[in-house]
């Protein structure tokens, strides 16, 4: 495991910041309301993929959402976000 991950803030309507696990494949998104979702064997491709995407929220709708499991989590505070 990376000795610190941390989250990424992300320029979209959909999304307002990612986290990847990369030794578990866990995608960590949290949306504009503060909810967190934890999505589960999501390949580091898919990741920088939605890193370069023009429309995060398009490629999370797409290639993500009903792709993968997921599990909510207790949500983030906005300063924790760096």
């Amino acid at each position: 495991m990376a000795a610190f991950q941390h989250w990424i803030g992300v320029e979209s309507r959909t999304l307002s910041a990612v986290l990847y696990w990369p030794d578990q494949r866990h995608l960590d998104l949290r949306f504009p309301s503060g909810r967190v979702y934890r999505y589960f064997d999501v390949p580091a491709q898919c990741y920088r993929e939605l890193l370069a995407a023009e429309s995060k929220g398009q490629y999370f709708n797409t290639c993500i959402r009903n792709c993968f499991p997921f599990q909510p989590l207790p949500p983030v505070a906005p300063d924790r976000l760096r």
